[in-house]
């Protein structure tokens, strides 16, 4: 009974929520403008969750629509093949490619009628996510034959179940490489060395980018192999941090920033009623945690270093030059960074499997709710005459149910 009443209230919750997104969605057609001034630098932020990464793509598209176009993207796992295909695309063509490559990951396994019927529609996520399982992901991974258990020992075929060739395949034919390297905007997407546990980042401002770091973000164990690059091997960079936030805060920079970061995981949810609700909860506290964890510590030192400043410039000059008041001056102080925060909160029947469920009917409601989130926070008042400060960290969280915007203070 009690799961029942669970359901019933989580499936009117939706309901309200696919009505604001379908008002946001009609809103979303207009090609209003939100200026970014040419004083301040746009980033967009993009976290790892596979199949939910179809919600960034709704994000990009309605920021597009918006005249918001970042200099910066940054990404990890999904959001890494997201961001290559941002960078690596023309301005015009950036949705275009983002749609393609969707529509190919999401071209196997049509859903039928009832995919719309909601007593239904678990179970038919379910058979998408096993056909995905078994057969593979068209564009992006194909199982491997012999398996993994029947191959040679010590080769990169044995210790994964899949074969990323189409993904390479993939990101050679949608992404201009030689674009991203002649550096009209910059990308970073972030690894896990797996010899020596440290995490790295492959920034198209200090290296030549090509497709095998985008495949070296996105290289999950067991089901990817690691992917080599100058001699060193690198899996998933969600291993380790399932966000770049803190990497493009950590940055130096004279400019005002604005960051838009998508996260694919929401850290709230209900209390589980069966074994399965427990699985899809604990993976949404695993990565949206590590996510949170990485947001706070980068906020929280850029709010110190300002502490710091303001500090500073009150000591008399014969203390400025003490070494502990140097050292202070070290820390580094950007200029104010206005985080705008969107997460992808999960459907009622959406289960553990939401992030390699790659049916149409999925990706088109994931885009479709990035879209619609973007919309509604483009569209506040309090985003749109957001005073513009010098110094300081505001987080804006004006997509979710209980809209805010906070100061992060030291």
């Amino acid at each position: 009974m009690a799961q029942s009443l669970s359901r019933s209230a989580r499936s009117r919750s939706q309901a309200v929520t696919a009505k604001k997104m379908k008002k946001a969605a009609t809103a979303a057609t207009t090609n209003e403008v939100t200026h970014i001034p040419p004083q301040e630098r746009c980033a967009l932020v993009l976290q790892g969750g596979g199949a939910l990464g179809a919600y960034q793509g709704g994000v990009y598209k309605q920021l597009a629509a918006h005249g918001v176009l970042p200099d910066w993207v940054a990404g990890i796992s999904i959001g890494a093949i997201n961001a290559a295909l941002i960078a690596g695309s023309p301005p015009a063509q950036r949705v275009a490619r983002l749609q393609e490559f969707w529509q190919l990951v999401s071209s196997t396994l049509r859903m039928p009628g009832a995919a719309h019927v909601t007593s239904a529609r678990e179970a038919l996520n379910e058979a998408s996510a096993s056909h995905g399982m078994l057969f593979g992901v068209p564009g992006f991974f194909a199982p491997r034959f012999p398996p993994a258990p029947f191959q040679p020992r010590g080769t990169l075929e044995a210790i994964s179940y899949y074969d990323t060739a189409p993904l390479r395949e993939t990101l050679e034919r949608l992404v201009e490489f030689d674009r991203i390297n002649e550096g009209g905007m910059r990308l970073s997407v972030g690894a896990v060395n797996v010899r020596s546990g440290n995490f790295a980042y492959f920034d198209s401002c200090h290296q030549r980018i090509d497709a095998r770091h985008i495949m070296a973000s996105g290289a999950l164990p067991p089901g990817f192999a690691p992917v080599e690059i100058d001699g060193e091997h690198y899996w998933d960079g969600g291993l380790v941090s399932n966000t770049p936030l803190q990497y493009v805060l950590d940055q130096p920079g004279e400019r005002h920033r604005v960051v838009f970061q998508v996260d694919l995981f929401a850290a709230t949810g209900d209390l589980p009623t069966t074994l399965a609700e427990v699985t899809e909860r604990e993976k949404d506290i695993r990565f949206s945690s590590r996510t949170r964890l990485n947001t706070t510590q980068g906020l929280d030192r850029l709010a110190m270093a300002e502490a710091a400043r303001r500090l500073l410039e009150k000591l008399p000059a014969a203390l400025r030059t003490d070494p502990d008041a140097l050292a202070l001056a070290r820390l580094r102080c950007a200029h104010a960074v206005d985080v705008v925060h969107l997460i992808y909160r999960s459907k009622h029947y959406e289960t553990q499997s939401k992030d390699y469920e790659f049916s149409r009917v999925s990706v088109q409601e994931h885009w479709a709710a990035g879209q619609a989130d973007m919309a509604r926070t483009l569209q506040d008042p309090r985003w749109t005459q957001r005073p513009r400060r010098d110094h300081g960290v505001h987080v804006f969280d004006l997509a979710s149910d209980n809209p805010t915007v906070k100061e992060r203070a030291a």
